[in-house]
């Protein structure tokens, strides 16, 4: 079962969470280009078992992050409008 608990209320049980594995495929893949490809160092928060991820910049964001973290929310707000809010909350903080 995942995080989101899709699959619980639509699925039976009977197949894993394909919204929780969406979420995650979109953050440690855009985690891993921003790190790995673009070379930004980030504090990141993550509690595996709520679901909860949280990323923070060491310095200044590139543009090519600036990019990618907008590419990633946009993909998250459609993935919380189709799969709907009580499965995905997004939560924005500027500092």
């Amino acid at each position: 079962m995942g995080h989101a608990e899709y699959a619980k209320k639509h699925l039976l049980y009977t197949e894993p969470d394909i919204l929780c594995s969406a979420i995650s495929a979109l953050t440690y893949s855009t985690v891993n280009v921003m790190t790995e490809l673009i070379g930004e160092e980030l504090d990141l928060v993550i509690n595996e078992n709520d679901g909860f991820f949280r990323c923070f910049f060491k310095d200044k964001p590139k543009e090519k992050s600036i990019f990618m973290m907008d590419a990633l929310v946009f993909s998250l707000q459609t993935l919380s409008e189709d799969y709907g809010e009580q499965y995905l909350q997004i939560q924005f903080e500027e500092v």
